[in-house]
């Protein structure tokens, strides 16, 4: 049978089939804006303020242990994020590395570095040349960055023995006592 002009032609696909590349299209931009928002509104909300309960990780070290903030509850914990290209992050390295000397007989406080957006011979580089013997880990994913919304490195967050981040400091420790003020705060309480 043929077609005759007057007869409108059948199509044997479903109309919806022709604005499906358009549908998900729109869906992809609704989407990306989503996420773009969600990243806008954590980007005002700054880092994680002395205050508030920690957030808790798990930091898988360069030496293969694992620490989870979580376990250390009792504990002073003293969390430094850092980098082998971070500038200022050399200044502070030796003095982190005396207040780690000074506490780590005690057992009742604790060092982590998080290495940020690193490559690991690099990050192993820099420990070994500023004699750094505390955990070191990457931040795989950055995923503890983000947890702790991190504006840059290096910042350290002093966490007291009941998991509520005590104090902040953004930017590098200019020396061994200001670290050790902090510190010396919490093993008190």
């Amino acid at each position: 049978m043929a077609i005759s002009p007057e007869q409108p032609r059948v199509d044997l696909e479903p109309p919806c089939w022709n604005n499906l590349p358009r549908i998900l299209a729109w869906v992809l931009v609704i989407g990306l804006l989503i996420l773009l928002g969600w990243g806008l509104v954590r980007a005002q909300q700054g880092n994680v303020q002395a205050g508030q309960p920690a957030p808790d990780f798990t930091l898988e070290t360069f030496d293969g242990e694992t620490y989870s903030l979580d376990a250390l509850r009792g504990k002073v914990v003293v969390v430094n994020f850092w980098a082998s290209w971070c500038v200022t992050c050399d200044e502070e390295a030796l003095f982190l590395q005396e207040a780690w000397e000074v506490y780590e007989p005690r057992g009742d406080v604790v060092f982590l570095g998080v290495d940020y957006a690193d490559t690991e011979p690099d990050a192993k580089a820099f420990l070994e040349h500023y004699g750094i013997t505390y955990p070191n880990g990457p931040d795989k994913g950055t995923r503890i960055a983000q947890a702790y919304r991190i504006q840059g490195v290096p910042e350290t967050y002093f966490i007291s023995r009941d998991g509520i981040l005590a104090f902040v400091q953004i930017g590098p420790f200019l020396s061994l006592a200001s670290i050790q003020e902090q510190i010396d705060l919490l093993v008190e309480q």
